[in-house]
């Protein structure tokens, strides 16, 4: 390969790499990072363009370059008892997604049967509308069912005060409506298999991300708290290496399955709220007792009061011994918070039988 052959691939690499954060000044990031003329930016541009990889809006001056979705499929169907979901996906799915690498495919089966099982047998919809998304660089499938709405359906199944905490829930995973009929960990895992999976349910929108093992609720102002049925949507980069059993092996050991988990300690938090109770901490604790691992998130919880740390590290550690708790990501203020309550209590002739050395770790793979 020549060596313009080679630039070529670089430069276009390049510009579908970054168009999605500089959509307007994609022109002169390529001619800045490779120092080339910015006439041959813009030609690279309109070639991807004349190709259909990108689309663009607006004048010159102002013009918007944008990743075009070549494939979009969309499909409506009645939810019914005699719906299944392996159908759904070989009819009205694996078609449109056929080229893809097979550990992304086999994600994209992974996740649209776990969450169209959810639409039949959770959600309470007549409708479901399924939409497919595809370019260059990634796969998007969005669900959406007409039915009560996933975060009120788990409030009112569970007797929870508000929905937000509905997605404390939802994150620690193993739960379910239907316990006879189901394991709870279909959400659990395909939020960690996709790149970015997101649920937009009555006015709360929840969002994860792989890339940073993150996620976030926030409340959508636009839209009423009593807003009808649940959107899931699913993205998935082409070039993704994850794989389905991968992302199980994470939190699953050979002789008990499903045992670790992780909670972002900050859904339990209304708003600005601190975390102090020993009710808050139990709000957090809810169903520990059903994993022998926990991985306590406190990424954005700049401190914890001095009950709530108690009643996790050293009052429910005590009456559950086997479940391992791992504080990950927290501030220097919790840290302390956590040692002080662990100190006290072994001063104190109490000791929980686990180290007391908090451990730093960015990272969030067990």
């Amino acid at each position: 390969m020549s060596r313009k052959s080679r630039e070529n691939n670089q430069i276009r690499s390049f510009i579908l790499g970054n168009v999605g954060t500089h959509p307007s000044d994609i022109a002169r990031l390529t001619a800045q990072n490779f120092g080339i003329p910015r006439q041959t930016a813009s030609r690279y541009l309109r070639r991807l363009v004349g190709e259909s990889v990108l689309s663009a809006v607006g004048s010159t001056n102002a013009r918007r370059y944008a990743i075009r979705d070549y494939v979009i499929e969309q499909s409506r169907f009645d939810v019914t008892p005699h719906l299944e979901e392996h159908v759904v996906w070989r009819e009205r799915v694996a078609p449109f997604v056929k080229d893809l690498s097979s550990n992304v495919f086999e994600i994209c089966e992974h996740g649209v049967n776990e969450m169209v099982n959810n639409v039949i047998f959770h959600s309470g919809a007549s409708i479901c509308d399924l939409t497919i998304r595809l370019n260059i660089n990634r796969v998007r499938i969005d669900i959406f069912d007409s039915g009560i709405g996933i975060f009120e359906k788990i409030r009112t199944s569970y007797d929870l005060d508000d929905r937000r905490l509905a997605l404390l829930e939802l994150s620690k995973g193993k739960l379910t409506t239907d316990p006879d009929g189901h394991s709870g960990e279909g959400i659990f895992f395909t939020s960690r298999m996709f790149d970015y999976f997101r649920i937009l349910s009555g006015n709360l929108f929840y969002s994860r991300e792989l890339v940073r093992d993150d996620e976030w609720l926030i409340e959508v102002e636009t839209r009423p708290d009593d807003a009808p049925g649940t959107l899931i949507s699913l993205e998935i980069a082409r070039s993704a290496t994850q794989t389905v059993q991968g992302i199980f092996d994470q939190y699953e050991n050979d002789q008990h399955g499903f045992t670790k988990t992780h909670v972002p300690v900050r859904l339990a938090r209304y708003g600005d709220e601190q975390l102090i109770s020993r009710s808050q901490a139990r709000r957090v604790l809810s169903r520990f007792e059903k994993f022998s691992e926990v991985m306590l998130d406190f990424r954005d919880v700049p401190r914890i009061g001095q009950a709530f740390a108690d009643e996790i590290f050293r009052v429910f550690r005590r009456e559950h011994p086997d479940v391992k708790i791992t504080p990950i990501r927290a501030s220097q203020q919790v840290k302390e918070m956590i040692e002080h309550v662990l100190s006290s209590a072994i001063g104190n002739g109490r000791g929980i039988g686990q180290s007391r050395t908090i451990p730093n770790r960015p990272d969030l793979r067990p």
